[in-house]
This record gives C-alpha cells, structure tokens and sequence, in this order.
C-alpha cells in the first residue's frame, strides 16, 4: 500500500567503535561519522572489483580528517576498519557520545545506468524506488546473530513497519533538511554531479537516534564510470571536500551568533523590517516548520482571502538575502524578499535607502 509522505525521510546507520575517537575533550560540534557496511556485510554488489563498504570507509576517514583539523568540531568514528556493526549498535553509540549530528555514507546501486548523488533523511517513503533503497539497507539486521531481540519483529519488507519509525525523528527533521540541502548542493554546483535531491525513506536505524542525521548515497556503483569515480582517489577527495564544507556551512548557520540572531528580531518600531515570502494560497496553513520544509521563525498575513507566507525577520538586507538563500535550498525556488516600515509594506527601493541600513 501506499503511504502518506510525512517529513523527508532521515536516514543513518549508527555505528559501534572499539575505540571511538573524540577530538578532543572540550567537544563544542560533535559530528558521527558513519561508513556505511563493513565486514561481512560489503553492501552493494558490483562486478567491477570494487565494493561499497571500502569507498564508504575511505570517504568517511577523509571527511574526518578535514574535520578534525577544523576548530570546535569534534569527530566520532562509527568505524575506522572493515568490521561489521549492527544497526543497533550504531544508534548507541551516537546517542551514547551525545552527538549534535549524525552522518551515513553509502554508495547507490541499480539495474539499469543510473547515476547521480541523493541525499536522505528520515520519513515515510513518497515512492516504491524509495522505499526499496531503505528496505535493502534496512536487510543488514538478519546478519545479525539476535537480530529478532534487538528489532522486535521490525520488517523490513513491511510499509507499515516503517510509519512508527518517523515520530521520534521529528523534532530534528528541519535540521536534516537543512543539512541535506547542503550537501547536494555542492554535489551538483562544485562537482557537477547530477543532483537526484534530498529524499525520504524510512531506515531502521533512525528510530533510535535522537540527533539530526542524514544518510548520503554519494553515487551508484553499478554504473562503470560513477562507479571507477567513486573509488578513484581524486573521486573520494572531491567528494569528501563538498561534504566537509556542508557540515561547516551547517555548523555555521547553527553556530551561537547565527541561529538566534533572526529569532530575537521583532518589532521594529520605526525600523525596516524584511522578512521572506515563500508561499502564497487561499488554504490556511498552520505555522508549523513540518509545513514548510523544516522552515521555523514563520508569520503570515491575511488580504483579499489570501494568505501569504513568510521566513524569517531581519532589519539587515544582506542577513535577509542570506534568510532567502536558505528558503531557496529548502526548495522555495520563487521566495523573494519583502520589506516593511511600521509594519505598511513598502518598496525594496524604498527600503533600502532607509539611513539605518547598513551598506
């Protein structure tokens, strides 16, 4: 049967370590990095002699690096061999170490050509295709010597077993998205990759996590030239490099000086105030961030029986093209800004040269 899409779906495989690693003792950022597979379980089949498992771990252990050279992040290893980790255990030791995100790297596969980078995060499959990628990385349980205790009659195979999987996700859906966007992003703009989007599916793994994660399908090893790219050293460099800058630009905009800066603006009396449209419908839509992309800082206004939408709230044009930005990634591809002065909506031309606004 077919499910109703709930949020994008979040995907992670958390990973156990022998010896997981913390940069340091002062953690500020804690990201989990999680190579997808290992041991005996070697992921996706290929005949082309290379295989899932190592080009996960060798591009997680390049991510990590950038990263452990990078001020306030702090970086765990689910793992830094070719071991095999139960799904279980993965989640425990994210949610174990406190994590502030958590982050899957896999490789695709498919029966025909396909190509391309996609990026999930967890939620109820909108389609068939997804809900085979989860279902088939959800089959990593029956390697599992208890598998039936520690998933208590999950089955993979079921739609109806992933709806209970999403809930718990819920409060860091927006943060997902976010950072998903991010990573595609610069998949498709510094690599020209083929950008297949950011996704949802549900994976098991997501059900015992209590962070933002995502799981990144960096391309399908099933065709030959994606596939020579992806275990190719330059391949995984590139690659690495574009997820490293997504977790800093993630990390940025989460950052102390970032993320409440638009919250505690409001009110401007006498002031210009720029928020961002986003959307525009004669249907009422509660301010919730679930209903708007994992957007949050939302209003709304109310003329001739329509109501239209907006994100964010700057007195700073510049913060508010940033403000823009973020809607655009989240896919409000026509937001625009808008400007107000004593809450009467006036020109972008008109409000820019208001004297209190800075050049």
């Amino acid at each position: 049967m077919q499910i109703r899409s709930f949020f994008v779906t979040l995907v992670l495989f958390f990973g156990l370590v022998l010896n997981a690693q913390i940069k340091n003792d002062t953690k500020t950022f804690l990201v989990v990095l999680d190579a997808g597979h290992g041991g005996k379980d070697p992921g996706r089949p290929t005949t082309f002699g290379y295989e899932e498992k190592d080009i996960a771990l060798d591009i997680v252990l390049m991510v990590g690096k950038l990263l452990e050279s990078t001020d306030n992040i702090s970086v765990i290893y689910t793992r830094k061999s070719d071991v095999f980790l139960g799904l279980k255990a993965r989640a425990d030791i994210a949610n174990k170490a406190d994590a502030d995100l958590f982050i899957s790297i896999h490789c695709n596969a498919h029966n025909s050509q396909a190509h391309g980078t996609e990026t999930y995060v967890l939620g109820l499959h909108r389609n068939d295709s997804n809900f085979s990628i989860a279902k088939k990385e959800n089959e990593v349980i029956f390697l599992e010597d208890d598998y039936e205790q520690n998933y208590k009659g999950f089955d993979p195979s079921s739609p109806e077993s992933v709806i209970g999987l999403t809930l718990l996700q819920e409060d860091y859906l927006d943060q997902s998205i976010l950072l998903a966007s991010y990573v595609q992003n610069n998949f498709e703009e510094k690599l020209n990759r083929k950008n297949r989007g950011v996704k949802q599916a549900g994976f098991w793994v997501l059900h015992n996590t209590y962070m933002p994660s995502i799981l990144i399908e960096t391309g399908f090893i099933t065709n030959r030239k994606e596939g020579d790219y992806l275990n190719s050293e330059s391949g995984k460099k590139e690659i690495s490099n574009s997820i490293f800058d997504a977790i800093v630009n993630y990390t940025s905009h989460f950052s102390k000086n970032n993320i409440d800066r638009p919250a505690q603006l409001s009110n401007f009396k006498d002031k210009i105030i720029f928020k961002i449209q986003i959307a525009a419908s004669t249907k009422k839509v509660a301010l919730k961030p679930y209903n708007f992309n994992g957007l949050k800082i939302l209003s709304k206004e109310k003329q001739d029986n329509i109501y239209r939408y907006f994100y964010g709230e700057t007195s700073d044009y510049i913060e508010a093209q940033k403000l823009k930005a973020d809607a655009i990634a989240l896919g409000y591809t026509e937001a625009f800004v808008v400007a107000y002065k004593n809450e009467i909506k006036i020109s972008i031309k008109e409000a820019l040269k208001n004297k209190n606004l800075r050049n």
